[in-house]
């Protein structure tokens, strides 16, 4: 029986590729671990580590960011995920519109509902937004409109703790900066998103931006079918 010999000289370029690939594999386990991406998104909470009671049933109008005219004779829901794409588009299509036709001429009043279902940072914006308007309900409007205009990559961690408290910081005038940063880190208000994310599911909500008419979910999210509902609920009242 012919025995292999380990001291030739053939085996030294295998051994060699062979160093080199295992010592490659642990670069990448190692970059990977300290990557800004990864490591962002490990200080985020998902949806199973935000504990506490909440009840998914009733709109709950009275604990949502609201604008118009209380004694408007309808109700607006907007369910959107601040990282979405598509509710930056509907936003800079369609917001001024319906200020200008229906929520200053107090025809209808609109309420905000967190869906933040894209990825964890769309959480963290969603109770960065939470924590505003529970201070001031006014400039939860202000953070919806400003934080759309600098929106990043939807397939990106853009909306990490270090870039949302520099944003409302830079931003967002006429609060308490200082409560806004301790609620936040705190994440005092994290249920409530998880609540609002709950209550869209009951109701039917699979993506962003949807809407609501008096209680009913919309086929679609263009402007013409918002602004027929509105006028058609007028109709009646």
């Amino acid at each position: 029986m012919n025995k292999i010999n380990f001291r030739s000289k053939s085996f030294y370029p295998i051994i060699a590729v062979l160093a080199i690939i295992v010592i490659s594999l642990g670069l990448i386990v190692v970059y990977n671990s300290n990557s800004p991406e990864i490591s962002a998104l490990e200080k985020m909470p998902n949806y199973t580590e935000i504990k506490g009671k909440y009840n998914a049933e009733g709109l709950k109008y009275e604990k949502q960011p609201r604008m118009g005219n209380a004694n408007a004779k309808v109700k607006i829901i907007e369910f959107a995920d601040f990282k979405c794409p598509a509710c930056k588009k509907w936003k800079e299509a369609n917001w001024d519109s319906l200020k200008k036709e229906f929520l200053d001429t107090g025809k209808a009043e609109i309420y905000f509902i967190n869906y933040a279902f894209i990825d964890r940072d769309s959480i963290l914006a969603a109770s960065a937004g939470e924590a505003i308007a529970k201070q001031n309900n006014e400039k939860f409007w202000e953070y919806y409109e400003k934080l759309y205009d600098h929106q990043g990559d939807e397939t990106e961690i853009w909306a990490t703790q270090g870039f949302l408290l520099d944003f409302v910081k830079n931003n967002i005038d006429g609060i308490d900066y200082k409560l806004f940063e301790d609620d936040f880190k705190g994440h005092k208000y994290m249920l409530d998103v998880k609540e609002d994310y709950k209550t869209a599911g009951h109701y039917g909500i699979n993506g962003t931006p949807q809407f609501m008419v008096d209680g009913k979910l919309l086929p679609d999210s263009s402007y013409q079918s918002l602004a027929s509902a509105i006028e058609y609920q007028l109709s009646f009242k």
